[in-house]
């Protein structure tokens, strides 16, 4: 399997190169050239350590097969107990959450530090990696995980300085590794995710940094190889539900995904176009709505003021993985012509067929009321996205839809506390603990610590 840049289809490299560059000189993003086939009814009974070996081993076809399953092994030794679970009620919850850092980020970012070792070992490659990341809040805290005190790779991770949870800034701020850096600054996530961009077209930074025999890649789902792990759990959610005869095999499902940058709902139309049985791909996005205006009227206007939310990981206003979506569904020069013109002026057109789509977005009151009302009437307890895409999934009246569950509510206590009806303290950590008196729910451990 090769993987082109949606500005060059022309390109095309390994997938251990492409892990490695993060990023494509012309300022593309990788893609795989085709999309392999995978059909999960003969796969049902495998365990997710075992699914994953198999899915990605149809990607990264230039890995060593039994490595890539040992990599695999090791990196989600680090989740407490189940890998992925999900919770069957009214709808079909699938918890992300089980993690080191208790968000769905670590699927990926558990896997790509050790991916990306392999790939520099193998291709000979001794100078130091410096990767570079911007969060809305969980893909820092899970990165700084993930190369924790890796060897020859450093991590830096920028992050709004307001636009975060307590919990999330204190994850990212306790950090004690060696090999990293966490900078918060004045502005926005899209800000930071600019920034980033910026110092990977810089020619001038990366000819200083290879004078020191450094060089840069990402942690953000700008590499491929934060995409391609979160593919494996749409099937695993699959196989579960056929498991518990909660659907019959081969039946169609909905998959609703509270999304701000795109890469987890992409994921997802990746594993449709693979073969899973999948009947829509529900886009849900919080009061910056700037994909469901797209998804709706074909316009991408980023000209807007961002807005400040209690589900600060989908406040963005710039969705990169939205490049390699209209690369599928286009061409590179299609791309590179869309690019050029939200560059320059923050809006591009483009007509598509997106019929495997639907989208819809929550206000904070209706998100709050979502949250309270699932609480009191199925006893299950939710973060803010969580809560965005169960709005979503009830305004549309859909049937048989998983929720990704991208959270755990005790990382954003207070908003969760306040959307019961319940007095929250000033200090968010207390109201950790007022939240799991008030519900009974179990504390990850990370948060607890």
């Amino acid at each position: 399997m090769k993987f082109l840049s949606t500005r060059n289809s022309n390109l095309k490299i390994s997938g251990r190169e492409a892990i490695v560059k993060g990023i494509s000189e012309d300022g593309g993003l990788f893609v795989p050239e085709s999309f392999p086939s995978f059909d999960i009814m003969e796969n049902l009974d495998l365990s997710y350590t075992d699914l994953a070996h198999k899915i990605l081993s149809l990607y990264l076809t230039d890995f060593d097969s039994q490595d890539l399953l040992k990599i695999i092994e090791k990196s989600y030794a680090s989740f407490e107990d189940e890998i992925a679970k999900v919770t069957c009620k009214k709808d079909f919850y699938l918890e992300l959450y089980h993690g080191r850092t208790s968000a769905f980020k670590d699927f990926a970012l558990c896997l790509l530090p050790n991916l990306l070792a392999y790939a520099k070992k193998s291709l000979g490659i001794k100078d130091k990696t410096l990767i570079l990341t911007a969060t809305s809040g969980d893909t820092g805290k899970a990165a700084l995980e993930g190369f924790y005190n890796t060897e020859d790779i450093d991590i830096l991770v920028l992050y709004p300085t307001e636009g975060v949870s307590s919990i999330q800034k204190a994850q990212m701020d306790t950090t004690d590794s060696l090999n990293s850096k966490v900078i918060s600054i004045d502005g926005n996530f899209d800000d930071a995710q600019t920034a980033v961009k910026k110092i990977f077209n810089d020619k001038k930074i990366k000819e200083e940094l290879k004078k020191e025999n450094i060089y840069l890649s990402s942690a953000n789902s700008i590499n491929i190889g934060r995409l391609l792990p979160q593919i494996v759990y749409y099937f695993y959610s699959y196989a579960d539900l056929v498991k518990k005869e909660k659907i019959s095999a081969g039946e169609k499902i909905s998959f609703c995904v509270p999304t701000g940058n795109f890469g987890d709902i992409l994921a997802g139309y990746y594993a449709k176009e693979m073969g899973l049985p999948v009947e829509k791909l529900v886009i849900a996005s919080n009061d910056n709505n700037v994909l469901t205006d797209f998804f709706t009227s074909g316009t991408y206007d980023a000209n807007r003021e961002l807005v400040k939310t209690i589900s600060p990981s989908m406040d963005i206003l710039v969705s990169s993985n939205l490049e390699r979506l209209i690369f599928h569904k286009s061409s590179d020069e299609i791309v590179k012509e869309k690019m050029k013109d939200l560059n320059d002026s923050h809006i591009f057109t483009f007509e598509g067929d997106f019929d495997e789509f639907l989208c819809g977005y929550a206000s904070e009151e209706e998100t709050k009321n979502t949250i309270a009302k699932t609480f009191k009437e199925e006893g299950y307890l939710m973060d803010p996205h969580t809560g965005v895409a169960k709005n979503i999934v009830d305004k549309l009246e859909l049937k048989k839809t998983v929720i990704l569950s991208t959270a755990s509510p005790y990382k954003f206590s207070s908003s969760v506390l306040d959307a019961l009806g319940e007095n929250i303290s000033k200090d968010e950590f207390e109201n950790i603990n007022i939240l799991h008196e008030k519900t009974g729910v179990k504390i990850p451990s990370e948060i607890k610590n």
